[in-house]
C-alpha cells in the first residue's frame, strides 16, 4: 500500500488555529478535543486519501467525527504528497470552499 506524505498549508493551519481558539472559549478544553480529531483525520489520509470522492475541481473532503467541519485536501500524485487546503465548517456557504482553497 502507498504511504502519501502530508502537508498542511499555512491557510489550514491558521483555520484549525482559529477554530481552537473559538471552543476554547465556549468551553475549556473542548478546543484540544477538536484538536486531536482533526489531527487524528489528516493523519488517516496518508493511507488511501483516494477513498474520499472529489467534491469540486479536484478538492476532496473529508468530515470530521463530533464536529461539524469538513477537511478540504489535494492529491498531489506528483510528490505524493496529500495537501490540506482548508477546514471549514459545515455550517458555512459552500461557495467559500473554491474561494478559500484556491484550487
Amino acid at each position: 500500500m502507498r504511504k502519501y506524505n502530508i502537508a498542511i498549508t499555512p491557510e489550514a493551519l491558521i483555520d484549525i488555529q482559529d477554530i481552537i481558539n473559538w471552543y476554547n472559549n465556549k468551553q475549556s478544553g473542548l478546543g484540544t478535543r477538536f484538536y486531536k480529531i482533526v489531527i487524528r483525520a489528516i493523519n488517516s489520509l496518508n493511507k488511501s486519501p483516494q477513498i474520499y470522492a472529489v467534491r469540486y475541481k479536484q478538492i476532496r473532503c473529508l468530515k470530521t467525527i463530533k464536529f461539524p467541519y469538513m477537511i478540504h485536501f489535494y492529491i498531489n500524485d506528483k510528490n505524493n504528497t496529500v495537501e490540506i487546503l482548508a477546514v471549514i465548517s459545515t455550517d458555512r456557504n459552500p461557495a467559500i470552499w473554491s474561494k478559500k482553497t484556491n484550487k
